[in-house]
Parts: C-alpha cells; structure tokens; sequence
C-alpha cells in the first residue's frame, strides 16, 4: 500500500538532512514532551532545584499536591485508548502550562486567597483525573465530560435532541482569567454531528441587549467528545453574555467523567486521517486526530492530490509538488501558531482552541477548494490564483485593461505580507503595467503565464536581493510592507472561484 502523500511531503519539508533538527519545540505535538509538572522542582531557566522541590511549594504543600496530580494522571492515562492517549497527554501538558502561569502570580503576590485558589485547583485537577479513569469505555453522549480547562454535561431531552451545559474555568495568573458558562440546544444534522445554538441567559439590567447566540456542535471522536463553537471572532473573543467572559477555550476535546453510561446510542467510531494517530508529530497533527471534520479534511486533500497529480504538464506537476512541501510545513505551523498567537502579547500564554481550530480548518478548506477546483484548462490571464503563501485575483475587460487585487503573506505575520494592486493593460497575450516606465530602477509589476501556473512580479526576487543593507528611499520602491528585503515574487496556480478561497476568514495565516 502506497505511503499516504501527506505524510511523504511532510518528511520532505520538515525532515529532510538539512532540516532534521528545525522543527521548534512549539510545533512539536504536547504528548510527545515532558509531562510531569515542573513549577516546584525547576527554576525559572530549566535547571533542577536542589532538594527536589522549592522552600515555596514545601510550605505552602503544593509538592504534595503536585504528587497526587501526577499519580492521578499515570492512572488514568494507562486506561485511554492507544488513539487517545495522546489527546488525554496534551490535555495533561495544557494543565500544567496554565498552572505553570498562574504560579509566577501566586508566588510573586504571595496572598492567602491565591494560596487557596492555587490549592483548589490543583485537588479538582486530581480529583477530575481520578473521575475520568473511570471514564474509558463509556458509551453514548449523555453524562459528566472535562478537560483541562472545565466540564460539560449533556442530557437527553426530546428524542434525539441534547441539551449542553457548560461551565469553564482558566486561570493563568494576574488579570488572565477566562470563565464562561454557556447552556445549548443541539440535534441530529446530516453530516453526523449534532448541531445547535447557545441560548444566552436574559440580560438583568432592564434594555440591554441579550447575549448574541453562537451555533455550537458536537459529536463523539472515539473514546472523547468533541465539541466546536461556530463563531466569529468577535463572538468567541469578546462575549456579551454576562456569564461567559468569552468563548475561547469552549471549542475542545472532552473526556467522560465516571463510568455510567449514557442513557443513548450513538456513533463512536473514530474519524482517522492519512497518519497514525497514536503517534502524533506535530501540534496540528494532535488537533486533526482530535476533530472529525479535521480529519475527513485530511482525506479529502490526500484523494484530491492524488486525483489531480496525473492531469497536469511536468513543469506543473513540479511547481505544484514544490508548493504543496510548503503547504505541509505552513499547516504544521497553523494550529500552534494560533493556539498562542503571539500577537495578543498580553495572553499568548492562554490556550486558544477555538481560534486555533477554526484557522487550520479555514487552512485545510482552502487547499481542497484549490485541489479540487484545479482550473488546468485556464487560458489567459484572469481569474483567481492561489499559492500556499499568496492569492490573486484577476480581471480583464474587453478593451484589454486589466485589474489584480491579492496580497502574499508572511506566516502568522499580518504586518509582513505584499499587497498586489496592479492595473494595465494586455496586449497580445502580454501584461503591461499602468506605471511601468522606461525606468529601469522601477520594479514594475510583471503578470505572465507558466504551463499552467502565473508568476507574478518575477523581477522582485532580482531587485529585493539589491535591497539588502539599503535604505528604503535606495533604489526601486519595495511592494512589502514591512521588510524591504522581502520578494512579492510568487507562482500561483488556477483555482476556480470558491468560498473558501474567496473569502478567507482573516487576514493572518
């Protein structure tokens, strides 16, 4: 049986001889690191206190506290399925960095209510673990779930209709508390899932508008239940429902708390993609074997791949396979990258399940609305192009006047990316720009077919190279924003229109 493409092209970007050693350990998948908890037997630069433990836990008991979490967790995860265990690890790893936050306030304030709150949840943690040992094996939707972050509880209602509660609790330390409970309304959709909305709790100060309603999801991934909000991002990130700060850590894979099976049947089948699963490589790897969708996305794309490869040219075939390398190392970034955006500088540390997933599978649908969609018999110029770092979109009019509106991106960068807005004219098959001149310091923008590829802005990789050590004001006048040393050059291949490429749900990838 042939080795699926995804995973090939995977070991091509990412670990090749050159390139073995440069995965950072933020893409690496959580299971595959440290678990046991290190904020009372490490320093702050990674070495060992002497003494096993620091004066700070020992009097406070949070070394003991912190033996019982551990023993909890070495019980419970010996019980998860070998597909899941690697879910339930990173659950444990995420527990242990939001504890790690919240001990540098806890030690630094040095106050007896954080003292105690610091002593609660370490115990529910144990507590919590000990519940989901019990968990492994149970059937149906109903009953107790948790993670890292809180609890659910879904109860039958009408037939085959569900109510959700939840109730979520993260506290990193200083001011970066998220708590949020929600209540929803789900049933039986087409695709397998069970699909509804959040019903806000009325609004207590007489005209004030309720809380907007989000649509939510769920369904069983194996031995866990995966839960989805479906929101925008100012839904999730700033919540209007006075018992939910925000929605952000909602979207998450649940584990069943106590053995009692739930009162329903339901489908536990889980949803495998083109890589093994009980052994995980990368961050976003853990996030597809989480989620169904995700999942079914991986397949899609690899049947996409291999149905698509065999039409094109060689030269075609080649760009294609050099952009997809790309693609792989892009969406091993995505999902560790937006699970701690570095941008929200004052809370990067916070988990961001909703964001992260919703981008990965904004990333994944897009590369299938491409692979799918491949437009080979295009002729010309117009239309929409699409690369794994760049998109554009063209149009010509019938006096030959051409417009091109798109951007290239810098990974995880908005500030660093190329915008294209071009105009001109094409004559004889060939793009002249309104502003091309005789200059020839210009950089003028260039538009020219390749097989079946477009490489736009040839002449930058030339004229960015020339830039390097220069002042911006030197020579031609750079189409970055943010680095002038960065090419817009970029070779993009045709795809017919889509939503998921024609209206990307950000401006960040």
């Amino acid at each position: 049986m042939p080795r699926p493409v995804r995973l090939a092209l995977l070991a091509a970007a990412l670990l090749s001889p050159a390139t073995a050693d440069a995965m950072d350990d933020f893409m690496r998948a959580s299971s595959s690191g440290p678990l046991a908890m290190t904020f009372c037997t490490k320093n702050s630069d990674g070495s060992k206190i002497e003494g096993g433990a620091s004066k700070f836990c020992k009097v406070h008991g949070y070394d003991k506290l912190v033996a019982a979490v551990e023993a909890s967790f070495a019980a419970a995860v010996g019980k998860a399925p070998a597909n899941v265990r690697p879910l339930f690890k990173r659950d444990q790893v995420w527990f242990n960095e939001m504890i790690q936050e919240a001990a540098y306030t806890v030690e630094d304030a040095d106050e007896a209510e954080l003292h105690q709150n610091m002593t609660n949840v370490l115990r529910q943690r144990a507590t919590a673990l000990d519940d989901l040992a019990r968990g492994f094996g149970r059937s149906g939707l109903t009953g107790a779930w948790a993670n890292a972050f809180g609890g659910i509880t879904v109860t039958a209602t009408e037939k085959g209709s569900y109510r959700l509660d939840a109730e979520l609790n993260s506290d990193y330390g200083s001011d970066k508390h998220w708590h949020c409970t929600l209540k929803a309304n789900v049933k039986p959709g087409a695709d397998g899932w069970l699909a509804g909305a959040t019903v806000p709790n009325q609004p207590s100060e007489p005209g004030a508008k309720p809380a907007d309603r989000v649509s939510i999801k769920l369904r069983r991934q194996g031995e866990t239940l995966r839960v989805v909000v479906l929101a925008t991002e100012e839904q999730w990130s700033f919540s209007n429902d006075p018992d939910c700060d925000r929605l952000g850590q909602v979207t998450g894979t649940y584990f069943a708390s106590g053995k009692q099976n739930g009162t329903d049947k339901t489908d536990t089948a889980f949803v495998t993609p083109t890589f093994d699963c009980t052994r995980p490589e990368t961050a976003t790897d853990e996030e597809i074997c989480a989620d169904p969708d995700l999942a079914a996305n991986d397949q899609r794309l690899n049947r996409a791949w291999k149905a698509l490869l065999p039409r094109l040219d060689d030269a075609t075939r080649r760009g294609l396979t050099n952009d997809q390398r790309h693609w792989v190392s892009a969406q091993s970034l995505q999902y560790p990258e937006f699970l701690h955006p570095a941008w929200e500088k004052q809370t990067s540390a916070m988990h961001y399940t909703v964001f992260g997933r919703d981008r990965l599978d904004s990333l994944q649908r897009e590369r299938i609305a491409l692979l799918e969609g491949f437009d080979d018999k295009r002729v010309g110029l117009a239309g929409t192009w699409l690369a794994y770092n760049a998109v554009i979109k063209i149009t010509i009019d019938k006096d030959g006047s051409l417009e091109a509106q798109g951007w290239k991106w810098q990974q995880a960068d908005w500030k660093g990316g190329c915008d294209y807005d071009m105009s001109g004219e094409v004559k004889d098959g060939a793009f002249r720009a309104s502003d091309q001149g005789k200059n020839p310091d210009k950089n003028p923008d260039t538009i020219e077919r390749d097989h079946a590829m477009l490489i736009v802005n040839r002449l930058d990789d030339v004229f960015a190279r020339k830039r390097e050590g220069k002042s911006e004001s030197a020579g031609d006048e750079p189409k970055c924003r943010r680095n002038i040393t960065i090419s817009s050059t970029a070779r993009l291949f045709p795809a017919n229109s889509s939503q998921d490429i024609d209206n990307p749900t950000g401006a960040i990838r």
